[in-house]
């Protein structure tokens, strides 16, 4: 078994608790850090302590932000209708650089994963019903991933909402541009020939 000196052991944990890092990729991080200059290690911990100091979650939308609410719910010219539901942050990010969404949005900061110890209690489920219940919302576009996880969660989203009355959509999924239909697999195919538009 590898012994580290314990300063670099308790990076090396600290990394650990990070998504997708793994024992491997901590000890490489970490050794990383360990080449750089006493500057560069200082301006990333000045930045990580900022992030805690100034981010907050947005009373409405739960994105983070340094004001609330955030400059997107802030935003008079967005459609005050439609309402958007995502699983992170990364994701409203994704949708709002595409330009395609000029709604409002709604992070749940997870996906429904018992397996993993997320249950509904975990989603914010009870904020996003208030926020329906006491806005001006006609739509809500439940776009969580294609995944298991994803479609559980819309759906468990969904049941949430109907009582409200809103209309509740979910974003097509299909074949991607330049795609092949001979690599694609059956669910793709399906979906995108369930999902197909005028031309």
């Amino acid at each position: 078994m590898k012994s580290y000196p314990g300063a670099l052991e308790a990076l090396m944990v600290q990394l650990r608790k990070l998504p997708g890092v793994g024992h491997k990729t901590a000890a490489r991080l970490a050794f990383h850090l360990v080449r750089r200059p006493a500057a560069e290690i200082e301006a990333l911990a000045a930045a990580i302590l900022e992030v805690g100091e100034r981010l907050v979650l947005c009373s409405s939308c739960q994105n983070p932000t340094e004001s609330d609410p955030c400059p997107l719910c802030s935003d008079p010219t967005r459609d005050r209708h439609k309402l958007c539901v995502v699983e992170f942050p990364a994701d409203l990010a994704s949708i709002e650089n595409s330009g395609a969404f000029k709604g409002r949005y709604f992070v749940l900061h997870g996906t429904l994963a018992p397996m993993q110890g997320v249950g509904p209690d975990d989603l914010r489920l009870e904020k996003l019903r208030q926020l329906v219940a006491d806005g001006e919302i006609e739509e809500v576009i439940l776009a969580t991933n294609p995944t298991v996880e994803g479609n559980a969660t819309a759906l468990l989203v969904g049941e949430h909402l109907r009582p409200l009355g809103v209309r509740l959509s979910r974003p097509a999924c299909g074949l991607p541009v330049g795609a092949d239909l001979e690599y694609m697999d059956p669910v793709t195919i399906s979906r995108s020939l369930a999902g197909r538009g005028s031309l």
